[in-house]
């Protein structure tokens, strides 16, 4: 199967290669230039963030409780399905004294 040539306006025959404008060359550069500087603003970030974790991870392992470990410890434990109704109590398996201390 062949192809028939290019038709337009002007008349039949193939398209030739027109060379970009200074006007497209700027506005390709331009471009690359937002693309680069998003990416390296997307890098630091991406740093800053693993920067972050290794610190967390570093205090973690050096004994010191981070700023969510702190706040769970303090509150008493509980457990959400007994709160709710679904499971029995863990304190309801305890037996529960009749005699007082003395």
């Amino acid at each position: 199967m062949a192809t028939k040539p290019h038709t337009s306006a002007t008349g039949a025959g193939p398209q030739h290669f027109t060379p970009p404008t200074p006007r497209e060359l700027r506005a390709q550069a331009v471009h690359r230039l937002q693309i680069g500087l998003f990416g390296l603003a997307a890098m630091l970030l991406l740093v800053g963030l693993a920067n972050i974790v290794m610190q967390r991870a570093r205090l973690v392992e050096a004994g010191a409780p981070a700023a969510g470990v702190a706040a769970e410890a303090a509150s008493p434990k509980s457990d959400p399905l007994a709160d709710i109704g679904v499971i029995p109590s863990p304190d309801a398996d305890k037996p529960a004294s009749s005699a007082p201390p003395r």
